[in-house]
């Protein structure tokens, strides 16, 4: 709790006392010396007037070494020569002016040896004193206890002095060990000792430097230390673990003051400091057995200098050969540390002055509903009725034990605090305070110097007594008062506190006499200088004597004491102490806490040089005040303390009243500090069973908790002065941050293995100062190499924690091998090791083995825990096989497990390892060759020859598709330098390693890379190298990105780590730990010509990349290739096609998604393989990749087409039927085609034409055989009717007439051309010569030569291009016919010449790069069938880029100028169709899939089509229905129609010279048929198009994988024969030939038969439907309400019919839907908010709508006429009634029960 408030009265006369007491010290020396204070300038006198000095020379003098002997006031030249010292000014102040000489000190006689070493009387030299009463013979012994344990003591020669009544240390009776570590030199004149190393002769402790002085009131002695590395001694603040030396005095003597930047004496009285003396790790300490008030000096030489004032020297060395060893010797002597209770290591809650119960019930609950890890509740004295111990506050905690009893119910505890002080008073009620009365009636209390009366001070309750717990009475009455409030609040456990003692009187009530005790003749440079300042007299008087000498024992004798009354309530159990005042040995009794700190961020940093204190102290089970107790904490302070809290031994959140609330739940139930603190919380948890076993080997064998780094580390002397990490144990490195602001910490990585705790991924860093990224909720917790750490499940108590399973983490060494132990018992029994009552394990690992030792069984209870997973970090190899055995029994294979290979972990699962017994776990590790990542990707086959040539590994494969050649693992070409993280994201440079760069790999590599990642938004982020001294080309496709990142580290779903060994970029998510991005990998390869990066994938369901023919939406990872390149190629297996698209979206094991674009159009193709990884390969440009985080496939989907663009709004007509054909001769085949379906009603909305159409195949051209073809438009536009032409976009150059579409071009310069000139680039495409009569019968590449026209391309990139395109695109529509949409072809480029019509390019190098990507006509160069690679075209800003880069946007160039045309001509949305693609494309043009064949297996390909480009950001797709190439057959085209029925793009096409398809053209059942399946779809046009809106607006996909909706459901991760139109209704339709079923996936949900309305009864499972030659199968979503409108002709008619609803409730007999409707025609109503919105709900029995927006409306197209009730229940219908603006209608319905199907 904090001080007393004084007020400004008290502290005006403080403030005054303290100022007339330095006058008054200083007149005192005037007097006494009778010269002035302050020395007068004059001549320096460099010797006293006595002879008998003798002082060094000035040339002489080691100014370091002056021992002060003048130490209590500013020194004098009178008083120095008064005392027979030298006098030597300095220049400052610190050093010593006044200084000891030889003349001062006692010599030794009868020196003789001893049963328990020598002794010796030593008789004083005649010299001046210091304080007066100097004993002129004292008696000094020495004890050899121990080989490594050595005393000396100097005590009165001829009568006893106080001596510290220690309660463990005893007298050592002998005999002297005669094998010692030391020796020790005794000089006779002067005396002094020397205690020598014996190994290396180094003088560990030597008093020659200074005299001994031993005074009655005044003893001071010295010595010289062989090291600068000091560490201990306190209680102080600290603020570092090593002792600076400049100059220190540090006072010891218990005192109640907050810790605060100075050398005042704090609550402790420890005596004990460690010294290492060199990288050998041998150390020594020293411990004075003295509790009288003292000061400890220490001064550069290094020199250490103790003056106290009472008592005797009593001094302890301890040699160790490691600094961990010294510690371990001096607990032996002072006693052993508690074993604590293991509830107490659970997290505590504490505040002083809560208020009231209510509040603390209030914090409890809170927490809880935070699930904030938590075991302890803790009150302060506010809990008590008027500050009296052994009370509580009836009125403000009312209810307390009930409170209590809460707590234990939910396996909590609940700790008090009890101070000392008793008051005199009486009860609030004003009877007797009965704790006072039996403590007065056995004379408990510390009394006054008479011996009899109790001293009174003043606390907490006012006027107290002070009991005497250094008296056996007191002690049993203590016991009795803490037993009788037991009964009355069952409390846990006791803080004791105010135990320094404290008083907030100076002395007494009645103040202090004066005399020697009170007022010594030296008093040490404490606090106020008064040593009853804050306490009670120096003269009362108690059981082990009076105060001046016992003051500091005080709170060790109440913990003494306090444990015994533990031991009486709580019979046989541990219990939990908790003390602010120690002294040497209070940790076998209690606990401590580092005081009333501040909330700081200097008072957090320097805790953790106090805990490493303690930690020298024996007393293990230590922490500060989480958040700090003085002072309103920070939200940033707090969260980073909770962070170091989470990994203090003693783990308390605390702090002082009228200060804000600190409890985590505080700040916010999902507030990042809470999030953070129950993180740590949560590991320290997991980690317990850790903590525990520590603590057992610290209670055993004095081991520390919380460990200094330098005492595992001690050849490492960077690790002697690392104070702001630590360790637990060996093995966890705890790295906090301590800075305001701060995200990265200065770290210091001790030598040798390091794993990340939270990933398990090795760390690259040894022996090394790094710069640790730690953002907002992070802490550094990093796992050592070749130790085993056991954990346990965790739980938000111990109590429930204690029940789950155990696990063991195995965290390998560099010479994989581990080692560790784990101790448990019942955790609360006290002496359970005593009483053999536990269990403990040894753990050992080597050779791929894990023995799990049992070393001692007999706690029982414990049997029945198992450990039930092993991680195993730091395995480089992929492990085939686990086998477990117990009890050396045969092993035998454990099949749940799995390698992660980002991480090199092995996880096994699922074992039964239960204590008690033995076991032996084994792995077997093997290089898999899934890991061999081929370093021969080229074009030729590799030969072990040119491989080795190369660099590369070989390895001859027989069975597998694994590569021959790969890289080695350790392939390591770039040097990772100069990472640096922030806020905003991560940057790095990579510098070619030469050395290591011994594989020659295609093209010359870029020497000097920079890394850069940006955290867009909490679910984006872009990583993208480059070279940092050369522009590169990169991408000139915009995307919506932020102008700057908007991410918060809380928000962020994602962590991003630079690797190092190879470099590699690694991607975490946060929410399960998983990597989804992870190129750490062997391979990396940045050339000018050749980028090569390969990552790890989080499992084996990958899906996109395009545009490639696939047989799955899953790609297949058995080490296939695909290439990407536009080309005119028709789909074929692994044949590169017309769109570029290097996205993929990834599912993880746990269900989550994410989506990876790679931002670079250069030709490129991606490898997988069973790793599962994937490797892409690109000739050019650079790697910048954008991932999307998810977590759900649709809204990974979502989030990048924000980044590209959400998809184009197509007019509602384009969503009806389309009918095209390549080769129809004229106008009368159309016009027939056209009459024919409309006489068989069959609907249809777009008729098309071909390039035939066309003069020529010119576009913007009108052939003689179709001249009629505008009239022809018009008509049938005119019944309600669209028509889409078809551009392609080569120009003829070889006219006779003139052509405007060419002569224009050239004159606004829009065609490409070779760089550096005005010639254009000669191609070959459709357009044929003028003025030759075509020869139908030679082949394509015949005509090509014979009759094909020069053609140039258009450069789309230009902005003069995208002008003459509109005007061409304006001109034929207003001047030679009418068209409702574009359909842009052949815009790969294709042409039919191979780069020019010469087929010779120009630039081999681009055409034929060093690197040739896996594509078709892999060896013909990549101006087959193209442009030339060297060709120059123009981007918008003027610059200039080769066709090499800018070849695959060329359809993406033309998409946006086409539609913007279009619009401009139409005035009207229209739609375009491309077959060329590219990102964000999707913005303006639909797609088909291409030149698709006449086959069944092209079906199920068009539904793999499809879902890809949804996710490509593509939604209006479809494929060629019946088939492109070759004549279709009937059946096939029947099916085919059913399915093309459900394409967003419905189009029927074939080539010439086949048969007609359309669906007119085969009988009338045929026609029958195709006129219900598009009248089904004519039907739900309503709900298909506000599924368009949506994906629209919002991003997403309307032809939609299961998966995306099922994503839970695993067997939907593979099914891509069946598709979803939106999130509702389910397509399974029939791809195979000569069958009457169909097999489909029913996911999770209530499905309705579409053609029944009723409910299948059918879920999660696969099943087999009826599917009749005539039906498709259809199924409704349960939960959704589908917007539907009558069928007709088309969509002019359909949109006037009435609309219905199909309501297909869910299992709760709920649904939703809606509807979005405009005009359909109209550019941008979404944008431009004319557009209808409506919302429908079902709820039970009730149907709302409720319009969102209202900005169109047309009465004759929103008529509502009819509702369907899917599923309502098996209850009849009684009535239905319309209810609208109040009034309510009955409505006309027909119910049928036993279908559960209502129509109203």
């Amino acid at each position: 709790m904090a001080r007393k408030k004084f007020s400004s009265l008290e502290i005006f006369l403080i403030v005054l006392f303290a100022i007339v007491t330095v006058i008054a010290i200083a007149l005192v020396a005037v007097l006494a010396t009778k010269t002035p204070a302050v020395e007068e300038t004059g001549g320096s006198v460099s010797t006293p007037a006595t002879s008998t000095i003798k002082c060094p020379s000035e040339l002489s003098e080691t100014i370091n070494e002056r021992i002060n002997c003048i130490p209590e006031l500013f020194p004098t030249q009178a008083i120095c020569a008064q005392r027979g010292c030298c006098w030597r000014p300095w220049n400052n102040s610190v050093t010593p002016w006044c200084f000891f000489a030889e003349n001062h000190g006692y010599n030794a006689q009868g020196l003789k040896t001893i049963s328990t070493g020598v002794e010796a009387q030593l008789n004083r030299i005649s010299s001046p004193t210091l304080f007066g009463n100097d004993l002129n013979s004292v008696l000094f012994t020495t004890e050899n206890q121990t080989s490594n344990r050595f005393r000396f003591k100097i005590t009165d020669l001829n009568k006893s002095r106080y001596e510290v009544p220690h309660q463990y240390v005893k007298d050592f009776t002998g005999p002297a060990t005669s094998e010692t570590l030391y020796d020790v030199i005794i000089k006779e004149k002067p005396f002094s000792i020397k205690v020598i190393r014996k190994s290396n002769g180094k003088v560990l402790f030597d008093s020659s430097i200074g005299p001994l002085v031993y005074a009655d009131q005044y003893l001071q002695i010295s010595t010289r230390l062989p090291s600068e590395y000091i560490y201990g001694i306190g209680e102080h603040n600290h603020k570092r673990f090593r002792h600076d030396l400049n100059w220190k005095t540090w006072p010891i003597f218990t005192r109640d003051t907050s810790p605060v930047d100075n050398n005042n004496n704090l609550y402790g009285h420890q005596t004990f400091f460690m010294c290492i003396e060199d990288t050998s790790g041998k150390s020594f300490g020293v411990f004075l057995m003295n509790s009288n008030a003292m000061e400890i000096f220490i001064q550069p030489t290094p020199i250490v200098t103790y003056r106290v004032t009472g008592g005797i020297l009593d001094f302890y060395i301890f040699l160790g050969d490691t600094p961990e060893q010294v510690v371990q010797q001096y607990q032996e002597l002072i006693g052993l540390p508690a074993m604590p209770a293991y509830w107490s290591l659970g997290f505590q809650l504490s505040r002083w002055n809560y208020s009231s119960l209510d509040v603390v019930k209030e914090v409890v609950k809170r927490n809880r509903d935070a699930s904030i890890p938590y075991d302890t509740q803790v009150t302060d004295i506010d809990y008590m009725e008027d500050k009296k111990d052994f009370t509580y506050d009836a009125v403000a905690f009312k209810g307390l034990p009930e409170f209590v009893q809460d707590l234990h119910d939910h396996g909590q505890k609940y700790v008090i605090i009890l101070d000392p002080a008793i008051s005199t008073g009486k009860r609030a009620n004003g009877t007797a305070y009965e704790t006072y009365d039996r403590g007065t009636a056995q004379h408990v209390w510390v009394n006054e110097s008479d011996g009899t009366t109790p001293i009174i001070g003043e606390v907490w309750p006012g006027l107290t007594v002070y009991p005497d717990f250094t008296s056996p009475q007191c002690v049993d009455w203590w016991a009795d008062e803490c037993s009788r409030f037991h009964q009355e609040v069952n409390y846990d456990g006791l803080w004791i506190d105010m135990n320094e003692v404290s008083s907030f009187v100076q002395g007494s009530l009645k103040g202090c006499e004066d005399n020697k005790w009170n007022y010594p003749p030296f008093t040490p440079d404490i606090l106020d200088k008064l040593l009853y300042s804050k306490t009670i007299c120096m003269d009362s008087m108690q059981s082990w004597g009076r105060q001046y000498d016992v003051h500091s024992l005080y709170g060790y004798s109440m913990s003494i004491a306090t444990e015994k009354a533990v031991q009486k309530v709580f019979l046989n159990k541990r219990s939990f102490i908790l003390t602010r005042s120690t002294f040497a040995g209070t940790g076998r009794h209690a606990a401590h806490w580092l005081g009333d700190n501040f909330a700081t961020w200097e008072q957090m940093e320097w805790s953790i040089t106090g805990m490493l204190e303690f930690s020298l102290f024996g007393i293990p089970l230590v922490g500060a005040d989480i958040c700090g107790f003085v002072g309103n904490t920070t939200e940033e302070l707090c969260r980073r303390w909770m962070q170091l809290g989470a990994f203090y031994p003693f783990s308390r959140n605390h702090n002082a009243e009228t200060y804000e609330h600190q409890d985590p739940a505080f700040f916010g139930q999902d507030s990042l500090l809470v999030n953070s603190s129950k993180h740590y919380l949560t590991i320290r948890y997991t980690l317990l069973p850790f903590l525990y076993t520590l603590f057992y080997k610290a209670h055993q064998f004095g081991e520390t908790v919380a460990r200094p780094i330098l005492h595992e580390f001690y050849e490492d002397e960077n690790s002697w002065i690392e104070d702001t990490q630590f360790l637990w144990g060996p093995s966890l490195l705890i790295t906090p941050v301590l800075k305001q602001g701060a995200d990265t910490v200065s770290a210091y990585i001790p030598d040798a293995t390091w794993y990340d705790y939270e990933t398990g991924a090795k760390r690259p860093w040894r022996k090394q100062r790094v710069d640790m990224y730690l953002p907002a909720d992070k802490i550094g917790l990093h796992l050592r190499g070749g130790y085993i750490i056991p954990i346990q499940q965790p739980s938000v108590t111990t109590t429930a924690s204690r029940k789950n399973p155990l696990g063991l983490i195995i965290a390998l060494n560099e010479n994989n091998t581990a080692k560790g132990d784990f101790f448990w018992d019942d955790g609360e029994t006290k002496d359970t090791i005593q009483n053999d009552n536990y269990i403990l394990y040894t753990f050992s690992v080597s050779n791929n083995t894990l023995k799990i030792t049992c070393t001692h069984s007999s706690y029982q209870e414990g049997t029945t825990l198992a450990f039930e997973t092993i991680k195993v970090l730091g395995l480089t190899d992929s492990v085939s096989e686990v086998r477990v055995a117990e009890n050396n029994q045969t092993l035998t294979p454990h099949k749940n497990f799995t390698y992660d290979a980002s991480n090199q972990i092995l996880l096994i699962e699922n074992l039964t390892l239960n204590l008690g017994k033995n076991f032996e776990v084994q792995w077997n590790q093997f290089f898999s060759e899934n890991e061999k990542f081929t370093c021969y990707p080229d074009a030729d086959t590799p030969t072990e020859e040119n491989c080795i040539q190369r660099g590369c590994l070989w390895e001859a494969v027989f069975s597998s598709k694994s590569p021959e050649c790969y890289f080695p693992r350790e392939y390591n070409p770039y040097l990772v330098s100069s990472t640096n993280y922030s806020s905003v994201g991560v940057t790095a440079d990579l510098q070619l390693n030469v050395a290591q760069a011994r594989i020659t790999l295609p093209s010359v590599p870029i020497s000097t890379l920079r890394v850069e990642v940006k955290y867009h938004k909490d679910d984006m982020l872009q990583f993208k190298i480059y070279d940092l001294q050369n522009k590169r080309y990169e991408v000139p496709v915009p995307l919506n990105i932020p102008t700057a990142p908007t991410s918060t580290y809380e928000s962020r779903l994602y962590d991003v780590e630079i690797k190092e060994n190879p470099f590699g970029i690694q991607i975490r998510r946060r929410s399960t730990g998983r990597v989804i991005w992870d190129s750490h990998l062997p391979g990396f390869a940045f050339n000018d010509q050749f980028i090569q990066i390969s990552t790890r994938l989080p499992s084996e369901y990958i899906y996109g990349f395009g545009e490639v023919e696939h047989t799955a939406f899953k790609r297949d990872l058995n080490w296939h290739t695909w290439g990407m390149f536009t080309r005119d190629q028709p789909p074929g297996y692994k044949l590169n096609s017309y769109g570029f698209h290097p996205y993929y979206m990834a599912l993880e094991e746990e269900g989550n998604a994410h989506g990876v674009l790679l931002l670079n159009s250069n030709a490129m193709d991606v490898t997988f393989q069973p790793t599962p990884a994937l490797t892409y390969r690109t000739v050019g440009g650079i790697l910048d990749f954008y991932m999307f985080l998810g977590p759900t496939p649709e809204v990974a989907t979502k989030q990048y087409h924000e980044v590209i663009g959400r998809p184009v709004m197509p007019p509602y007509w384009a969503l009806g039927f389309h009918l095209c054909r390549y080769g129809y001769r004229n106008t009368s085949e159309v016009q027939q085609l056209y009459d024919e379906m409309i006489t068989a009603k069959i609907p249809y909305d777009v008729q098309y034409t071909d390039i035939d159409y066309m003069e020529r195949q010119l576009d913007f051209t009108i052939g003689d055989d179709f001249r009629e073809l505008p009239q022809f438009v018009d008509k049938i536009r005119g019944e309600g009717m669209r028509y889409i032409i078809i551009l392609d976009p080569a120009i003829s150059g070889n006219e006779t007439k003139p052509y405007s579409a060419f002569q224009k071009g050239v004159e606004k310069d829009v065609f490409v051309k070779w760089p550096n000139t005005s010639d254009i680039c000669w191609a070959k495409v459709w357009p044929d010569l003028p003025n030759i009569t075509i020869d139908e019968s030679l082949t394509e590449d015949e005509a090509v030569n014979a009759s094909r026209a020069h053609a140039a391309f258009p450069d789309f990139f230009r902005n003069s291009t995208a002008e003459w395109w509109a005007t061409e695109i304006i001109d034929f529509y207003n001047n030679q016919m009418k068209f409702d949409g574009l359909w842009i072809d052949m815009n790969e480029p294709s042409s039919f010449v191979n780069g020019t019509t010469t087929n010779q390019c120009r630039n081999r190098e681009l055409n034929y790069p060093p690197y040739f990507p896996e594509l078709t006509k892999r060896t013909d160069g990549l101006h087959f069938r193209t442009m030339c690679m060297e060709t120059e075209q123009i981007l918008s800003d003027g610059s200039s880029v080769l066709h090499y880069d800018v070849h695959n946007l060329y359809g993406w160039s033309q998409a946006k100028p086409t539609y913007d045309a279009l619009q401009k001509a139409t005035g009207k949305r229209g739609i375009v169709i491309s077959r060329s693609t590219y990102p964000t494309a999707g913005q303006w043009s639909g797609h088909w899939l291409g030149d698709n064949y006449a086959r069944w297996d092209n079906m199920d390909k068009s539904i793999i089509g499809m879902m890809e480009f949804s996710l490509f950001g593509m939604s209006f797709t479809g494929a060629d229905i019946c088939g492109f190439f070759n004549n279709s057959e009937y059946q096939l085209c029947a099916r085919w129609m059913q399915l093309g029925a459900f394409y967003p793009y419905s189009r029927n096409h074939n080539i010439a010279n086949t048969k007609r398809q359309d669906p007119a053209a085969w009988n009338e059942t045929f026609a029958e048929l195709s006129k219900n399946i598009l009248s089904i779809r004519y039907n739900l046009l309503p709900y298909f198009y506000t599924q368009m809106h949506e994906i629209h607006a919002h991003g997403g996909t309307v032809i939609r994988p299961l998966l995306h909706e099922f994503f839970e459901e695993k067997p939907t991760w593979d099914v891509y024969k069946q598709f979803l139109w939106g999130s509702a209704f389910m397509v399974t339709p029939v791809l195979e030939p000569n069958v009457n079923t169909v097999q489909g996936y029913i996911p999770n949900a209530r499905w309705f038969d579409y053609h029944t309305g009723q409910d299948i009864g059918v879920r999660e499972q696969l099943y087999t439907f009826d599917a009749p030659f005539d039906k498709i199968n259809l199924h409704v979503r349960g939960g959704h309400i589908l917007p539907c409108q009558d069928p007709a002709q088309n969509t002019f008619f359909s949109r006037q019919n009435y609309m219905s609803l199909i309501v297909a409730a869910d299992d709760d007999h709920m649904a939703q839907g809606s509807l979005f409707w405009d005009d359909g025609d109209t550019i941008d109503t979404y944008e431009r908010q004319l557009y209808f919105m409506v919302q429908f709900n079902l709820n039970k029995t009730s149907l709302t709508s409720t319009i969102l927006k209202n900005g169109y409306v047309n009465t004759n197209e929103m008529r509502l006429g009819l509702i369907r009730v899917w599923g309502k229940g098996k209850d009849p219908v009684k009535e239905v009634s319309l209810t609208y603006k109040g009034n309510k209608e009955s409505l006309r319905f027909n119910s049928t029960s036993d279908k559960e199907v209502s129509d109203i």
